[in-house]
């Protein structure tokens, strides 16, 4: 694969943190630019985010000395020294979409960790092993906004990261409701226990937006291109209720499922366990050699045990049963800054790069 190089925009935040970590040692992709707001533009990035630096690992040496760029005003300098952009940038919705439309339109393609566009009919929200087809909208985005390289991409919220991946095998036999209950880390919210000392020993019913994003973006995932946009699949139906919890790192989803054809409870294990994606047949860098990993003991998986499971990009599930209400229910777990957000967009960047979308 040839080498690619790329920015980061919003790197001083803490996913703008973990894309610097994932993408220090990758083998396709260099880090040219660093850029944030205006006031840590012309700061080294140790300068900058030294004190705020959240991740359990250094920050890289490589980029300790490289100096910001200011991520509104310097769009053409950057979109001129890179191939592409990731993009976690802390602003307004309609801020951050108009910021990047401005880099796309300035032909530096955007793989973003943003919500803003999630929603954009001809914007693709990909999870790679799920709908990875969905890029191909990206040749109707460029006509809509006059570009030849530049367009956006984007990876769904962290939070379904963790249960629509074990759902998805599972859709042959007509999934008809689901009710999912996610506990979220703090890190989801761009913080660690130093900084919100209010959740040691608190767990708070309600995360703003959150339910909206989980109970639509699966519908955006499974649906299909029709002519210019991206349609909703029209079911399942899905409510959910998230809650943050006194946890650093790793969303849990309680999930219950209905099915037009109820399967057994071996045929889901048996689902799980072969699932794979073109992640894996192109073996992509980030990929996980298995995707779905499934716990026996009734106590897994755990937040603390399983999250790093194949560095952080696999998804675990466990008690699987069948329940009074719902044909099912079970427990899901993934890591929420690495599959749910900076490594599911370097994931995401990945495929895009091994079909060409970058060249």
């Amino acid at each position: 694969m040839k080498q690619y190089n790329v920015g980061i925009i919003g790197a001083t935040g803490m996913v703008g943190q973990r894309f610097a970590i994932l993408l220090e040692n990758h083998p396709w992709f260099n880090v040219k630019v660093l850029a944030a707001s205006p006031r840590s533009a012309g700061q080294t990035y140790e300068q900058a985010a030294g004190s705020r630096w959240k991740m359990t690992v250094p920050m890289p040496e490589s980029m300790k000395n490289m100096i910001l760029l200011d991520a509104t005003a310097d769009i053409e300098k950057i979109a001129q020294q890179v191939d592409f952009c990731f993009c976690a940038v802390d602003m307004k919705k309609d801020e951050i979409k108009a910021l990047e439309e401005k880099y796309a339109k300035a032909e530096c393609p955007i793989v973003s960790n943003n919500s803003a566009h999630r929603f954009t009919p001809d914007v693709p929200m990909v999870v790679p092993e799920i709908n990875p087809d969905h890029i191909e909208i990206i040749k109707a985005q460029r006509e809509r906004l006059g570009t030849k390289r530049g367009f956006i991409a984007v990876k769904s919220n962290c939070s379904i990261q963790s249960y629509v991946p074990a759902l998805h095998p599972l859709r042959k036999f007509g999934i008809t409701k689901v009710l999912a209950c996610t506990y979220q880390a703090i890190s989801g919210a761009g913080k660690n226990f130093e900084t919100w000392p209010e959740m040691i020993d608190n767990l708070i019913p309600y995360i703003g937006g959150e339910e909206e994003k989980s109970e639509q973006e699966p519908l955006k995932v499974w649906g299909e291109i029709k002519g210019n946009e991206i349609v909703k699949a029209q079911s399942p139906q899905i409510t959910t209720q998230c809650l943050r919890v006194p946890v650093s790192d790793g969303h849990t989803a309680a999930v219950f499922v209905s099915f037009e054809n109820k399967p057994s409870k071996e045929e889901i294990l048996q689902l799980w366990k072969d699932f794979s994606g073109v992640p894996q047949e192109l073996n992509l860098p980030s990929a996980p050699k298995q995707f779905i990993h499934y716990f026996e003991e009734n106590d897994r998986p755990q937040a603390k045990l399983d999250r790093n499971l194949e560095n952080g990009m696999a998804v675990s599930t466990g008690r699987l049963r069948e329940d009074t209400q719902y044909d099912y229910k079970f427990v899901c777990l993934s890591h929420n800054t690495l599959r749910g957000a900076a490594g599911g967009g370097v994931l995401l960047a990945e495929l895009l790069a091994a079909k060409g979308y970058f060249d």
